[in-house]
């Protein structure tokens, strides 16, 4: 039943017992020598017994009725700000109407986000300076450990896989007395030297710190996607604006992406990965989406790192991760994190 039902409803019940109340005190006080005149007298041509409750019927549902409809503009008031403050956007402007009781919970509601935004102002503010300070603290020694790990690979694994190459080149360049088959087997033996050596490629290219090391976010999800699209077989495409934001932020988000990139290369078998990276009013949208195998969301939430990870990143900057999956039809993860006015945006 709606409030303007309910009100409607109240107000018929009290001008009911109202009339009751006040018409058996007037009979006590005054008693009528001939009860008959309640039939016999008319107004409206209806008997006085059936207007009286008629009219205050009447008067107690129209009261009732405009009641109900500012009630429901306060609920519906109330509702939407709260609304609004679930999803992290701002409850701007004061209470419609001075209704007592509904205007002082819109001020508590006021008090609460503004409570929930110096939580997120101190949240992005702590995680930027964690990032920064992590960054200049582990930066050299990644870089020096990449570097060096690098340098044994190409030393020792690259020189012997072209070692191996050169010879089974040789080899098949005197194929005369091998039969065809043996040529043909040492032919599938050559190319996946040669395929080994190209993946030995790939990972000294990868051989770099993994943060953005200078860029901002936007370059480095671009240059991330782009060198994905060159070494991958799948189909990527991305969406992305570029915004000034603080450095803790750019990080954590960056994060984000790399291990939901990640996730999907190695398990969801997908042909198209599709990134969206945009800010709508006061929130920044990151969205990542595959045509994969998909996963059942609450079997993989209790025992994946990976995804719990994401979720810590996107709740220590006051946002939210939501992931919608489906064994077979793909996989949807979305993050929004509140932009804190004054500090990133005018």
């Amino acid at each position: 039943m709606s409030s303007i039902f309910r009100q409607m409803a109240l107000g018929a019940a009290i001008s009911f017992s109202v009339l009751i109340f006040l018409s058996a005190s007037f009979f006590v006080m005054f008693p009528l020598d001939d009860w008959s005149i309640l039939w016999e007298s008319e107004m409206l041509d209806l008997p006085l017994i059936y207007f009286v409750p008629a009219v205050s019927l009447l008067i107690g549902l129209f009261l009732g009725f405009l009641s109900g409809i500012f009630l429901r503009s306060d609920i519906a008031q109330l509702s939407d700000g709260l609304s609004q403050l679930e999803q992290g956007k701002y409850v701007d402007g004061a209470f419609s109407r001075k209704s007592g009781e509904f205007e002082k919970i819109w001020i508590h509601l006021r008090n609460l986000q503004k409570h929930m935004t110096e939580q997120t102002k101190l949240s992005q503010k702590l995680a930027n300076e964690k990032a920064e300070e992590q960054e200049k603290r582990i930066q050299k020694i990644v870089s020096e450990e990449r570097n060096r790990l690098a340098r044994e690979l190409h030393d020792s694994v690259s020189q012997q896989l072209f070692a191996a190459s050169m010879m089974m080149s040789a080899v098949n360049e005197s194929a005369d007395h091998r039969s065809e088959a043996e040529n043909k087997q040492l032919s599938i033996v050559e190319q996946m030297i040669h395929q080994s050596q190209l993946e030995m490629r790939a990972l000294l290219l990868h051989l770099r710190p993994a943060a953005l090391k200078g860029k901002t976010l936007h370059e480095g999800m671009q240059e991330l996607l782009e060198e994905l699209q060159q070494k991958v077989p799948m189909e990527i495409s991305w969406k992305m604006e570029e915004m000034k934001l603080d450095k803790g932020i750019e990080d954590h988000l960056f994060r984000i992406l790399q291990e939901s990139v990640s996730n999907t290369l190695r398990h969801s078998k997908a042909e198209t990965l599709e990134v969206l990276f945009i800010q709508r009013d006061d929130l920044i949208l990151l969205r990542v989406m595959d045509d994969g195998a998909g996963f059942k969301v609450d079997a993989a939430k209790t025992g994946s790192y990976g995804l719990q990870n994401m979720h810590e990143r996107a709740a220590l900057l006051g946002g939210t991760m939501k992931i919608v999956s489906f064994p077979g039809k793909g996989t949807k993860l979305e993050v929004k994190i509140p932009i804190v006015r004054g500090e990133n945006n005018d």
